[in-house]
């Protein structure tokens, strides 16, 4: 009995313990739903992107000074902090040496001279021996021909004659060898004039360094460096040793700047700089970037590159050496729209954007016959026409179009595939309706519409093709689009293919993960991503008159990065109407060729599009007036690093759950990062100042930046 009882107890007590903790979990979770968010203001305000390095303050000009002779140092002159005139005598080597080779350089000179003298003395002695060679062989010959006269007479032999003939050659002989004796005299002489020559070197030689001896400075400036003493020996060898150091100028100098390879893109000549120094703690200096050094430097496998930054060292106070923290200005902007940078780092679970929901569904991009993804049709709408169909009242675009009609005929995933495939075997066609003459291309436009809606029939069933009929009627019933965004003729085809805006809040072709799809370049219309400079923020504006005074040509309609940078462009370079539509025609030629860059591998299409976006630029230039020139160059120096990206943050709803968006972000300090709103764009009215911008969690076991649970318990006393 008494055990059954035991079971009893122990049977009770196990299921009181498991309602108590089922009711902790149940307390626990309930308290963990909770979440409590850390937010904050977007805030508008100027915001600076900067790069950050350290460098070594050096004076722009700086000698160093050494000696070509070696001897002991027997005077000097100046010593630190000496300020230097140019040719001013600061050191003095014992020149005692030198001036006995200049002596021993001398005797030789006129040892040299001495037989130069001589030579000549030879030389007149050769000459006149052959003026008496030659006057013997005249009286010879002379003989001879005596002789011979009277050996015809028969007054003496035969052999008297032969006798004068031997007597000839052997004058002519004697002129010959001395006629031979003058050239080596000749000789001689040229030789000991050389020798003259070559102890004249050696003498101007040994007063050269006898003239080193007296070390003068090359520069004016200041003595910073001492490296002798009085009575040291310096040994010149192979290398001159250093004995002063003199700056040429310290009230202008230079900051020599480290600047990592990651960020060495983003600097420029020209560029504002801070920087501050321990010995004056508090106070900033500024100078420019004068310089960017292309020579790297490798250090433990660390690549950097010096930049050269110029200021005025007013009163002196900075010394060369000293350490400086230099703050490179890479970009600014007056007014914009800044996020906290914690803001891009939340993750909440379950929380999407409304477009990245949307293309979970059945209106997800899907890939037709050809791989080409949807992305192109998201951009057709402007070939096609506004009366293809009927766009719904939200999104706008083809992408919505699309998503009409796989909603409202409930396309299969078959059908939707062919109708992928339709629009991109279409896309060549419609795409060769600008090369018409404007008065053919509406007539051809309407056909290959015609075409289009037959191939859209044909894949239909019937209560799809009544449905699909109708949907046709009402698109005929509404009124075309009208303004300078609207497509009509070949004007409106070319500005809707130059300027057709992305879909609003899209990033381009995503995956699931939010990231761009494999082996497709993001969805950001082509050629705003490629000319970095047309999407430049304005900068200040040149001086009057410079840029044209007539009207300009009005702005396209619609929203996206290629419209406002085509529409940024207009404005600030005040194009007129003929400008604007070759504007318009140069980015309809450069679609197909970033649209082609897809099928090149990942590691060529950087260099692929950096060509495509140079000959962009370059046919820009050709339709500008100089003034719109130098304009638009210095647009694309301050654009150079202002490429935009992509982020997700979170706003707090009125219902007090957060609201994902999908942003463009532009440059950051740090801190805070620019969020790049477009006046047309749908968020504009939610992501405005003052929102609030979720950065975080506080709840304990809620989703953290990172999406991870924090650790729950007791807070750390410090």
């Amino acid at each position: 009995m008494k055990q059954r009882n035991w079971k009893v107890w122990g049977v009770a007590a196990a299921v009181v313990v498991l309602v108590g903790g089922g009711a902790a979990w149940w307390l626990a979770r309930g308290k963990a739903d909770d979440v409590q968010y850390r937010t904050a203001k977007i805030e508008r305000g100027p915001l600076s992107a900067t790069v950050s390095a350290s460098g070594a303050v050096n004076p722009v000009t700086q000698v160093s000074v050494g000696t070509q002779v070696s001897g002991q140092i027997k005077d000097l002159y100046v010593d630190f902090n000496s300020e230097v005139k140019a040719g001013q005598l600061i050191a003095v080597i014992d020149p005692e040496t030198f001036e006995y080779r200049v002596r021993q350089a001398q005797a030789d000179v006129d040892a040299a001279r001495a037989a130069v003298l001589t030579a000549q003395a030879n030389a007149a002695s050769s000459r006149a021996g052959i003026s008496r060679a030659q006057s013997d062989l005249t009286e010879a010959q002379r003989t001879h021909e005596r002789n011979q006269s009277l050996q015809a007479q028969g007054f003496i032999s035969q052999a008297e004659v032969e006798r004068t003939r031997a007597a000839v050659a052997t004058a002519g002989e004697n002129l010959k060898s001395a006629q031979a004796q003058l050239g080596v005299t000749d000789a001689q002489i040229k030789s000991a004039q050389a020798g003259v020559a070559q102890r004249e070197a050696s003498l101007a030689q040994a007063r050269i360094d006898l003239a080193r001896t007296r070390i003068t400075s090359p520069v004016n400036g200041i003595v910073i460096k001492r490296a002798i003493e009085k009575g040291q020996t310096v040994a010149a060898s192979l290398q001159s040793p250093e004995l002063f150091v003199i700056a040429q100028n310290l009230q202008d100098m230079q900051v020599d700047a480290s600047i990592d390879e990651s960020d060495v893109g983003r600097i420029r000549t020209g560029q504002k700089a801070t920087f501050t120094v321990d010995a004056f703690p508090g106070q900033t200096f500024e100078g420019t970037v004068g310089q960017v050094r292309k020579a790297a430097q490798n250090v433990a496998n660390v690549v950097t590159y010096v930049a050269v930054v110029a200021f005025s060292n007013t009163g002196g106070r900075l010394l060369p050496g000293m350490t400086a923290n230099v703050r490179v200005v890479t970009d600014q902007r007056e007014s914009v729209l800044k996020v906290p940078n914690a803001s891009l780092r939340v993750r909440i679970a379950g929380v999407e954007p409304a477009a990245a929901a949307g293309a979970a569904g059945a209106s997800a991009p899907v890939r037709g016959a050809s791989g080409t993804t949807t992305g192109w049709l998201q951009r057709l709408q402007g070939v096609l026409g506004s009366e293809a169909l009927a766009q719904p009242a939200q999104g706008g675009g083809f992408a919505a179009m699309r998503e009409r009609l796989v909603s409202e005929l409930q396309l299969s995933t078959e059908q939707q595939g062919k109708l992928d495939a339709i629009s991109t075997g279409m896309r060549p066609q419609f795409m060769a309706l600008r090369d018409l003459p404007e008065d053919q291309r509406p007539a051809a436009r309407e056909k290959l519409l015609g075409e289009m809606r037959a191939q859209i029939n044909a894949m239909l069933d019937a209560g799809q093709r009544a449905k699909y009929a109708q949907l046709q009627t009402q698109a005929q019933a509404q009124p075309r689009p009208q303004g300078p965004g609207a497509a009509k003729g070949d004007q409106g085809a070319t500005k809707s293919i130059a300027g057709q805006p992305a879909p609003a809040g899209a990033g381009g072709q995503k995956d699931s993960k939010n990231r761009p799809a494999a082996g497709k370049t993001a969805e950001t219309p082509p050629v705003a991503q490629a000319p970095a400079a047309m999407a430049a923020p304005a900068a200040a504006a040149p001086a009057a008159g410079e840029l044209p005074a007539g009207p300009v040509a009005p702005p396209l309609a619609g929203t996206g990065p290629l419209v406002e940078t085509r529409n940024r462009l207009v404005a600030e370079l005040r194009m007129d109407a003929a400008q604007a539509a070759k504007l318009d025609a140069i980015y309809a030629d450069a679609r197909p060729r970033f649209m082609a860059l897809r099928d090149l591998p990942e590691a060529e299409r950087p260099k692929a599009r950096e060509r495509v976006s140079g000959d962009i630029r370059a046919r820009i230039a050709e339709i500008l007036t100089p003034g719109q020139k130098a304009r638009y160059a210095a647009m694309a120096a301050e654009g150079a690093g202002r490429q935009a990206t992509r982020g997700r943050i979170y706003l707090m709803g009125e219902d007090g759950k957060p609201k994902a968006y999908n942003v463009r972000l532009g440059i950051s300090d740090g801190t805070m990062t620019e969020l790049i709103v477009g006046p047309g764009s749908p968020d504009a009215a939610e992501l405005k100042e003052g929102a609030l911008v979720i950065t975080g969690t506080l709840a304990a076991g809620a989703a953290g930046a990172g999406g991870a649970r924090a650790p729950a318990g007791p807070r750390l006393p410090f």
